[in-house]
């Protein structure tokens, strides 16, 4: 199967790296047609995968072409959100999910309600580049508690009353920074409270000044037998990673 994954490769990447292959998804459709033409039948997230593992371990020609996106402070940021829900709501990773179809498109249609007017490429080689930065550290926590996730949903659409009131965390945003991360034994009282008046006054008086109309919810539910400190141990986790505005770092 490598060799046909190499040739397959070699055929389309016009000097691209195999990151620019599997992110691009023109490049990355003549990649899977090639892998296709050359007999191999497997899903395409294994195919993906594949090279991936054919790069890690080396050997590969170096890329003659680079990849430059100069405007990418317009989409790293839904960049960043999307990778992390993602990677929260289905326990997996960035290579993963650039790698699979079905989670690839979930990460656009995340990134563009966050920012739209940006390509899917944009986006997923933001993300790629947050990774090659050290920004997407892995939390480890979150991966290892089962959660459900909810978001980034735009406050304006949120119905407060069908927020469970189960335990769990929850991540304030705008569409360019991470507000506030928090903790919380009953979700839905927790964040009516910081839409109705935060008692975190950096918050409530950001809330005050440019009101709910840019402000995005995610919220992750815990199970029931979840302990205080685990829950704790996630909020904390979420504050060294995501680097909340309005959160007091500890």
């Amino acid at each position: 199967m490598n060799r046909h994954v190499l040739d397959a490769f070699a055929e389309v990447r016009q000097g691209f790296s195999v990151d620019r292959v599997i992110a691009d998804p023109g490049l990355n459709s003549r990649f899977l047609d090639s892998c296709l033409r050359r007999g191999l039948t497997d899903q395409p997230v294994d195919l993906n995968l594949s090279l991936f593992n054919v790069r890690k371990r080396g050997g590969l020609p170096r890329s003659t072409r680079r990849t430059v996106f100069r405007n990418q402070d317009g989409f790293a940021f839904a960049a960043e959100i999307a990778i992390r829900s993602l990677e929260r709501k289905h326990h997996t990773t960035l290579d993963r999910v650039l790698c699979d179809p079905s989670l690839t498109a979930e990460f656009d249609s995340v990134a563009m309600e966050i920012a739209p007017g940006f390509t899917p490429l944009e986006y997923r080689w933001a993300a790629l580049c947050l990774r090659k930065n050290n920004r997407l550290k892995p939390e480890i926590v979150g991966r290892a508690v089962p959660t459900t996730t909810l978001g980034p949903m735009a406050v304006s659409t949120i119905d407060i009353s069908q927020i469970p009131t189960q335990q769990g965390v929850y991540i304030l945003t705008t569409r360019e920074n991470v507000l506030y991360i928090g903790e919380a034994r009953n979700l839905r009282a927790r964040l009516k409270k910081h839409l109705e008046h935060s008692d975190n006054k950096l918050l409530a008086r950001h809330i005050w000044e440019f009101g709910k109309a840019d402000l995005l919810i995610e919220y992750h539910v815990l199970p029931p037998d979840t302990r205080t400190d685990v829950r704790r141990a996630m909020e904390l986790e979420l504050i060294r990673s995501r680097r909340p505005v309005f959160n007091i770092r500890r």
